[in-house]
């Protein structure tokens, strides 16, 4: 029986692990969003300017001129690199609530009848 316990303890700690790993993913993820739809709007904005139109770049407490092309370079940096991160967080994720749910399962199995515990298929 306290085996049993152990075996059931060991699993809703892995199963809270997941959840957790799962939750900072998809918060960094929506971070993620959120600046890609800044810096979209950034990009949009920069396309309904004038050409000679200046561009200035806070830094800290102050406004510092900057050319054009290099802003346009920076955001378009920007965005792709924020694409490469939120594509990188497209594949743990589905993973973990794969082991998350395998987690849950035998969980409950454990739960509902701890001598007989019926296999999940996979």
């Amino acid at each position: 029986m306290a085996e049993d316990q152990q075996k059931l303890q060991s699993l809703s700690d892995a199963y809270q692990k997941l959840q957790q790993d799962l939750q900072t993913s998809v918060s960094a993820r929506q971070k993620l969003e959120s600046q890609q739809q800044e810096n979209k709007g950034v990009q949009k904005e920069f396309s309904l300017l004038p050409p000679e139109s200046n561009i200035y770049k806070l830094v800290g407490p102050v406004l510092l001129k900057q050319e054009r092309s290099e802003a346009v370079m920076a955001v378009e940096g920007r965005l792709e690199f924020i694409e490469k991160e939120m594509y990188a967080f497209l594949d743990p994720t589905p993973q973990m609530m794969q082991g998350a749910n395998r987690m849950a399962v035998q969980k409950a199995n454990r739960e509902a009848n701890p001598r007989h515990t019926v296999r999940e298929r996979e």
